[in-house]
């Protein structure tokens, strides 16, 4: 027995040795063939991806800190704007008098015929302003003016109840505020009429519905006029990508100060080309005030009907190669009036600043205070004059009223192409074009329609839009009455009073 026993464990003793020796050569060999595979293989390790020379890495770190403080110092104060809008439409007359009803559950319309539903957006918006525990946000009006219900998410997804303070269409601002206990960042507004072009320059808000992004570019141009979307602001042009959601989000400048709010972008795709728009800060700071002392912004008013020329024009009425605005027509009994400013008048300055065009002395003038003066600097005649008118508040009631409206029509020159339009001989006529007649108006009054020439004003020849202006300034004081030339026919209007 025992002797089996011995044989039995000489026998596992054999075994075992022939199984590790087994496993030895065959990691042996394995290692020699992971060698072998390592000869090829390069290890990540910490040494630079580029050869870059230390000067240069270090302006690059440089830019990249500075990058980060802007992000880091202003995304705290950008906030999303959430908003539901409640809209009405029409059912009475859907598909031809089907019930809107049958198939869509709105809730009971049988009262008026109309159905309320609701609409969800957001944007961005920026605060602005503390006091005590209310926050005050800027944004757009397109954002969050028509809303019913605002909800004012912050950086770190906290969300509050947010209420519409004022809001202003012409600027497309509005003001948000909200009630929060704790300490938060209020953003820091920069000065925007030192914004030149190359400046770099960071959008932030919520592109997309993308919270807290930040996109970085350069001013790509200043005094952008936004007549195509009906906004009197002058907008900076930026490249750095703004999308849907960016509107209400603030524009920055390198030193993390608010230089603009971003609004608009010029897209045949709807989404960001580097054609982005934002109005300039400058234009808004007082509306904020205004906002949050009355609700809503209240614009000066001068009276005036302003318009932009051409340089023909301009050469007719004796301003060639001048900048500024065209006094088309005056409101009779308005500021304007009461301070010495006629139709024919180019305004060149107002308070001692040029006039650069139409949309910068409409902005201008809507931004002086009611009951402050101003001083407008025209020329008339050929001449330089200063006029002092006291500003009065905007009524859109009173600027609807065309019976105000002195002369009533624009005068055009007669130029040798109108006058073969309308088959007159070179020295047949001369005079001026009447367009535009404005209804209920002393032109209106008198039966003048567009197309006809004026070839007198009370009894006295005119011989062109420069002597038009300047006999209507010094005979038409109590009454007018013009000598026309019609299809061929010279007529004289009836007297309109003053």
């Amino acid at each position: 027995m025992k002797s089996k026993k011995t044989l039995t464990k000489f026998a596992l003793m054999i075994l075992g040795v022939f199984c590790a020796s087994f496993f030895l050569f065959s990691f042996s060999c394995s290692s020699e063939k992971t060698a072998a595979k390592l000869k090829n293989t390069v290890f990540a390790d910490n040494s630079p991806a580029v050869s870059m020379p230390e000067d240069a890495l270090a302006v690059v770190e440089a830019l990249q800190s500075a990058f980060r403080s802007v992000s880091s110092e202003v995304l705290p104060s950008v906030v999303e704007i959430d908003i539901v809008e409640t809209k009405t439409v029409d059912t009475s007359n859907f598909m031809n008098g089907f019930p809107f009803n049958y198939f869509f559950n709105y809730g009971d319309d049988s009262s008026n015929g109309t159905q309320e539903y609701k609409q969800s957006g957001l944007g961005s918006g920026v605060i602005v302003r503390k006091d005590k525990n209310t926050y005050y946000v800027l944004t757009n009006h397109h954002v969050a003016g028509s809303a019913s219900e605002i909800t004012v998410k912050l950086y770190d997804n906290r969300e509050f109840e947010g209420t519409l303070v004022g809001s202003d269409d012409r600027k497309d601002i509005a003001l948000v505020s909200f009630e929060c206990t704790e300490d938060l960042p209020v953003a820091k507004l920069g000065d925007s009429d030192t914004v030149q072009i190359g400046d770099i320059c960071f959008a932030m808000g919520t592109p997309m519905g993308y919270a807290s992004s930040v996109t970085q570019g350069i001013v790509s141009a200043t005094g952008r006029t936004g007549s195509t979307i009906g906004n009197i602001s002058d907008f900076i042009q930026t490249d750095a990508a703004i999308n849907q959601g960016n509107s209400g989000g603030p524009l920055v400048n390198i030193y993390g100060e608010i230089i603009g709010i971003n609004t608009w972008i010029a897209s045949s795709s709807g989404g960001s080309q580097g054609l982005g728009f934002s109005i300039p800060i400058n234009n808004i700071k007082k509306a904020i005030d205004a906002f949050i002392q009355d609700g809503k912004v209240t614009y000066g008013w001068m009276g005036v009907s302003l318009v932009e020329i051409t340089e023909q024009y301009k050469e007719a009425l004796g301003v060639k190669g001048q900048k500024g605005a065209f006094a088309s027509q005056v409101f009779i009994g308005s500021p304007a009036a009461k301070g010495g400013l006629k139709p024919g008048d180019f305004v060149v300055g107002l308070n001692g600043k040029a006039v650069k065009d139409v949309d910068q002395l409409v902005r201008d003038v809507g931004d002086l205070t009611v009951g402050e003066s101003a001083v407008f600097e025209v020329i008339r005649d050929g001449k330089n004059l200063s006029l002092t008118c006291v500003i009065e508040s905007r009524s859109e009631e009173v600027i609807a009223d065309s019976s105000k409206q002195w002369p009533g029509f624009v005068a055009l020159p007669l130029t040798d192409d109108m006058k073969k339009d309308l088959g007159l001989k070179d020295n047949q006529i001369e005079g001026v074009v009447v367009s535009s007649v404005q209804s209920k108006s002393p032109a209106a009054a008198l039966s003048l329609q567009s197309g006809d020439i004026i070839i007198a004003v009370n009894d006295t020849e005119i011989s062109g839009i420069e002597d038009f202006y300047s006999v209507l300034g010094e005979k038409a004081t109590k009454e007018v009455w013009y000598d026309i030339y019609r299809n061929g026919m010279k007529m004289s209007t009836l007297k309109y009073k003053f």
